[in-house]
């Protein structure tokens, strides 16, 4: 009760507490206190080990490390300095242990690689943090798969036993290098020199430390190498390999024997040493005698060891004879070589064989039995026979490397492949040459085999607590010799690592069928099978399991065991529902539902939550694990505004299960990163290209930049801070104007989507450079219209040749200097621009800045200001406009006089024509007629070129006859009379319009006159007006007042009708016809019973000069054709 402290000793560390404190007496317990300050406790190391560590074989050289990580409450220090450390030894103490840090805090499984081959190690996990590393776990054994060894038997040699078999002995195999349980031992032997693949001899068990190889080539050199093998496969054959010749012998019998010389009496032989020499040849001994069945004496001759060739002389004519060549050794005399020769010059060289045959029988997978009858030997025994096969359907003729004896008509073909078609054909040789091939023999199928080769496992997989799922590669097809049948899955428990070891140590010379359970045989039918699931086995348990084909013949070799641990499954399905919303710009939270429970092949221990950016997934992936059965994660410290993929996926013990659907969603915005680097170009004075590059992570929409420059001092004393903001959409580049020259200035940039993100620094010193040109000359300016050419001279080029000049250009009100024009050539000193880029009324200063690799120079003195006005073109002057003005009062004038002038002849016309008006009455409206549309053909066809100026029409639009004229068929005219009045009519009057106030005017003057239908005259008045000079002076001005009569005008005729017949529009004929020009010809009218009521006036005349009974012409007519 008197305690002033109280250690706690439950306190976890790097936790955050408050406190509270209660007395308590005999009566009872007091009110809590209030709260003290909350603290936070210190780190400390783990208090604990990882829990389930496990460890698998997963190669020949690898262990499969698993452990559960800590959880967040048990780190006891700062998360990101939470890691693993692995320790892991060779359990039989041997070599230094080795260590592997991990710094990812929920790692949950390591690789351990690069181990010793069927090698035990032992392994533990500690968690650590940046105070300190926890406790040790508990350590675990593990051992490396079986392998094939990885070095020969040592002390390897060799002994000739006889001509024909060697004895190889060879010594143990290290420790290190057996990789697992010796098996047995092969020996690998061929002849030296030779390309032929080695041949095996098996010596089983691992404790054969010789063997005895027979079955040799006699005296000839071999090389020898011995390997171990395991149930894994062959291992490494020794090195280097040991040489080894069997014993010498007698030699095998010489080969080659030809006659290439014969005659009656002599014959030349000639030969090669044997094949099989056995030995060093010492000589030759060639015998001959006729060949008969009386025996006779052979003659013997004995050569040295390089003779090749023996010339037999007196012989008998057309003779056959037996020549006997032997070789010799230190052996003694080997087999004889027999030829038979024909004394003749009367040789050729052999008819081809017959057809090749084979019976069914003699047909095997790899060979056949040809046979084939002799053809004529053309007086010269044949020598050898020579057979070629040739593949079906599409291969080449091949020679078979050895040749037929001369004697034989069967020959063994082997080294074919089996299940294959040939055809085959063979030749003939004797002393003069080939002959001709036999005929190829009938297509042959070779018979199957069993396949060469196994199929390749994949992989295989737990796919549940009691299954594996194996896939497979099959072999080449050319490498199963037949039909394949299907697929032979055997399969076994291994013993357990440590009885394995017990075993091995107790039984040292027992075999692995020994210490293992038989296989057990699954075979599969289905040919096109590429992967099987292996049930109903035990759990908790190692497997082997090989693969091999079979076909109708038999199994092919096994494949390489594998092995696998079952009683592990991963889960076969993904996770359910899951769904991805955006909680910030930096989180998206993340839901689902685990797996189906039939599914899930024991406990789920957590999930793998796969996540990257949808534009960077393979620089982005990510994995967040969640060691928790729970049913969602945040996944945070992700990047604003930007699109991701995630997918789930569940794991066990065992493995990770199927990754789900990915889903995408975006988070929300947030600030932009700092802009990309700033750059400057065009450097002057006091003016800069300002560009930047677009932020790496926009995090959003961009809305726009903001453009911060100033002095980095003061200049004249004031420092000036601009700040210039751009929109989203505009150019990443700005051009600042208003610098000073030879100062250093700072330029910020920062972008911004809602919020400003950090800004990106630069700074720059305005020219000119060190190196940079000099001033050109100053300017001069030359004007002339809209374009002003500038002028000047060259100046100092600095440090490096002028690469071009540039033009500034500033308002003399004082503003800011900016580039005119740039990229001008080196070469020229003055450039010619229009006023048009110059903003008008303003008047400019230019100068000139010459540039070179150093950058802009400095710029000339500025030229004397220069207007931008334009000069107003002549059309714009007040002067053009008085011009125009008097012209137009001119032509008024003269409009005005020709009016006057016009109206006054109108007036003059009225009256000389008004006594004839008073007389005249107008036409009822149910006297007019129309005009027959009918006629408008034949008036165009007959009379087209006619011109004339006068009308039928009416202002109003009324088409009316002519009044009867007096007696029109008493009267007749001349051509003189026609041509004389036609004169008075312009022949150029040709229009085929006519403006509304022309017909007024000729309705003025050519006015038209009818008179009541009983009425006849007394008198003809024409005569009297055609001689009046008043009246033809009236007519002719009257003419003038007329505009251009139409091109075809018509007129209808009474001639053929009495003046006292009544006008009825019923019984009026109209037709009209073109008039013709004043100079064509028109027959004159008779009388009247002579010109029928149809008859078409032809010829335009004034009203003075128509006879009687004439149609005057119709004022007024109009172009309507």
């Amino acid at each position: 009760p008197r305690a002033g402290a109280l250690l706690s000793p439950t306190v976890t560390p790097l936790s955050s507490l408050s406190f509270r404190m209660r007395q308590v007496n005999i009566v009872g317990t007091s009110p809590p206190s209030l709260p003290s300050r909350r603290i936070q406790t210190l780190q400390a190391p783990p208090d604990m080990a990882p829990a389930n560590v496990t460890l698998r074989t997963a190669s020949e050289t690898s262990l499969w490390l698993r452990w559960m990580p800590l959880l967040e409450q048990e780190y006891n220090g700062n998360p990101d300095s939470v890691g693993y450390r692995i320790r892991y030894a060779r359990a039989d103490g041997r070599g230094q242990p080795a260590l592997h840090v991990i710094r990812d805090r929920v790692e949950r499984e390591f690789t351990l690689e690069d181990l010793e081959e069927w090698t035990e190690y032992r392994v533990q996990v500690q968690a650590f943090n940046a105070i300190s590393s926890g406790p040790w776990s508990a350590p675990v054994l593990g051992r490396t798969r079986e392998s094939v060894p990885s070095s020969g038997p040592s002390n390897v040699s060799a002994a000739a036993t006889s001509s024909s078999s060697l004895l190889v002995r060879w010594g143990d195999i290290p420790e290190a290098d057996c990789n697992g349980l010796l098996l047995g031992y092969k020996v690998l032997y061929k002849q030296k020199g030779s390309e032929a693949p080695a041949q095996l001899w098996l010596a089983e068990g691992n404790a054969s430390r010789s063997a005895q190889l027979s079955g040799l080539a006699k005296y000839t050199l071999y090389e020898l190498r011995v390997l171990a093998f395991t149930r894994m496969g062959d291992g490494v054959p020794s090195r280097p390999p040991v040489l080894e010749r069997t014993l010498d012998d007698v030699p095998g019998p010489p080969v080659g024997l030809l006659f290439p010389e014969v005659r009656t009496t002599l014959v030349r032989l000639i030969w090669q040493p044997p094949a099989a020499p056995n030995g060093v040849i010492l000589a030759y001994q060639v015998s001959h005698r006729l060949n008969t069945s009386a025996v006779t004496a052979a003659a013997v001759e004995v050569l040295e060891a390089g003779a090749r060739q023996f010339t037999a002389t007196g012989l008998q004519p057309e003779a056959t004879y037996l020549f006997r060549v032997t070789a010799q050794t230190r052996k003694g005399w080997g087999e004889a070589a027999e030829a038979l020769v024909v004394t003749t010059e009367k040789r050729a060289r052999p008819q081809p064989p017959g057809k090749p045959l084979a019976q069914q029988e003699e047909v095997r997978a790899r060979s056949v039995l040809l046979s084939w009858e002799p053809g004529s030997d053309g007086l010269s025994p044949v020598r050898y026979y020579t057979v070629q096969s040739r593949e079906l359907p599409a291969g080449e003729w091949a020679l078979h490397s050895a040749p037929a004896s001369h004697n034989a008509t069967a020959f063994v073909v082997d080294r074919l492949k089996p299940f294959t078609s040939y055809k085959f054909r063979v030749k003939a040789t004797n002393d003069i040459g080939d002959s001709e091939y036999s005929e190829e023999s009938e297509s042959l199928t070779t018979l199957q085999a069993a396949p060469e080769e196994a199929p390749t496992i994949l992989s295989i997989t737990p796919h549940t607590t009691t299954s594996v799922l194996i896939r497979w590669q099959p072999p080449a097809e050319d490498t199963i010799n037949g039909i394949l049948l299907g697929f032979r899955l055997r399969y076994r428990e291994l013993p357990h690592d440590g009885l394995r070891g017990f075993a091995l140590r107790g039984h040292p010379g027992a075999g692995w069928a020994e210490l293992t359970p038989v296989y057990a045989v699954h075979n599969l039918s289905e040919v096109s099978l590429t992967q099987y699931e292996l049930d109903n086995l035990s759990k908790h348990r190692r497997y082997e399991i090989r693969m091999s084909v079979y076909n109708a013949v038999g199994e092919g070799p096994p494949s390489p065991p594998q092995e696998v641990f079952v009683g592990e499954a991963v889960p076969t399905a993904a996770p359910l529902n899951v769904a991805v919303q955006a909680a910030t710009a930096t989180q998206l939270d993340v839901t689902w539902e685990p797996p189906p429970v039939e599914s899930q092949n024991g406990d789920i221990q957590g999930y793998k939550i796969h996540f990257w950016e949808e534009r960077r997934q393979n620089e982005s992936a990510r994995v967040r694990t969640l060691f928790l059965p729970e049913s969602g994660v945040k996944l945070k410290n992700l990047t604003g505004y930007t699109s991701y993929w995630v997918s789930v996926a569940a794991f066990n013990a065992a493995g990770d299960g199927p990754r789900s659907a990915p889903v995408k969603a975006r988070t929300q915005q947030a600030a932009p990163s700092a802009p990309g680097s700033i750059r400057f170009s065009e450097l002057t004075t006091t003016s800069v290209n300002v560009s930047w590059e677009p932020p790496a992570l926009p995090n959003g929409v961009l809305e726009g930049y903001r453009l911060v420059y100033e002095p980095c001092s003061p200049v004249d004393g004031v420092s000036k801070i601009v700040t210039v903001d751009v929109k989203g959409n505009s150019p990443l580049w700005m051009k600042v104007k208003d610098l000073a020259e030879g100062v250093t200035y700072r330029f910020r940039i920062r972008a911004r989507t809602f919020a400003y993100g950090p800004d990106v620094e630069a700074n720059i010193t305005t020219g000119p450079g060190e190196g940079a040109p000099g001033p050109p000359g100053e300017p001069f300016i030359s004007r002339y219209g809209s374009a002003i050419t500038i002028h000047w001279s060259s100046g100092d080029p600095g440090q490096g040749p002028i690469t071009r000049y540039v033009i500034e250009a500033r308002p003399s009100d004082e503003g800011l200097w900016d580039i005119l024009i740039k990229d001008i050539p080196k070469e020229v000193t003055s450039y010619t621009f229009s006023m048009d880029i110059l903003k008008q009324g303003v008047s400019y200063d230019f100068r000139v800045i010459a540039v070179n690799d150093y950058g802009y120079g400095t710029p000339s003195t500025p030229s004397p200001s220069v207007s931008a006005q334009k000069t107003n073109p002549f059309y714009e002057e007040w002067w053009f406009l008085v011009v125009i003005a008097l012209v137009g009062l001119i032509f008024i004038l003269l409009l005005v006089f020709v009016l006057i002038i016009r109206g006054q002849s109108k007036k003059y016309s009225k009256k000389s024509d008004s006594g004839n008006s008073s007389k005249a009455a107008a036409l009822s409206h149910g006297e007019m007629v129309s005009l027959d549309e009918g006629s408008f053909p034949a008036l165009e066809l007959n009379n087209r070129r006619l011109s004339v100026k006068n009308s039928f029409c009416r202002k109003n639009g009324i088409y009316t006859r002519s009044p009867p004229r007096p007696s029109p068929g008493s009267l007749h005219y001349s051509d003189e009379d026609v041509t004389k009045y036609n004169d008075l009519i312009p022949a150029e009057s040709s229009s085929l319009t006519e403006k509304p106030s022309e017909v007024s005017d000729s309705q003025g003057s050519d006015s038209e006159y009818e008179v009541e239908p009983g009425h006849q005259k007394a008198h003809s008045f024409v005569n009297h007006y055609i001689s009046d000079p008043t009246y033809y002076n009236s007519w002719r001005r009257q003419q003038k007042g007329i505009s251009r009569a139409q091109a075809y005008s018509y007129t209808e005729s009474d001639s053929g009708e009495p003046d006292h017949t009544p006008l009825s529009n019923s019984t009026s004929t109209q037709q009209g016809s073109l008039f013709r020009p004043k100079a064509s010809r028109t027959p004159t009218p008779q009388t009247p019973g002579n010109a029928p009521s149809s008859q078409p006036g032809t010829l335009y005349r004034p009203p003075s000069s128509l006879a009687p009974g004439s149609r005057a012409p119709i004022a007024g007519f109009s172009s309507f054709v």
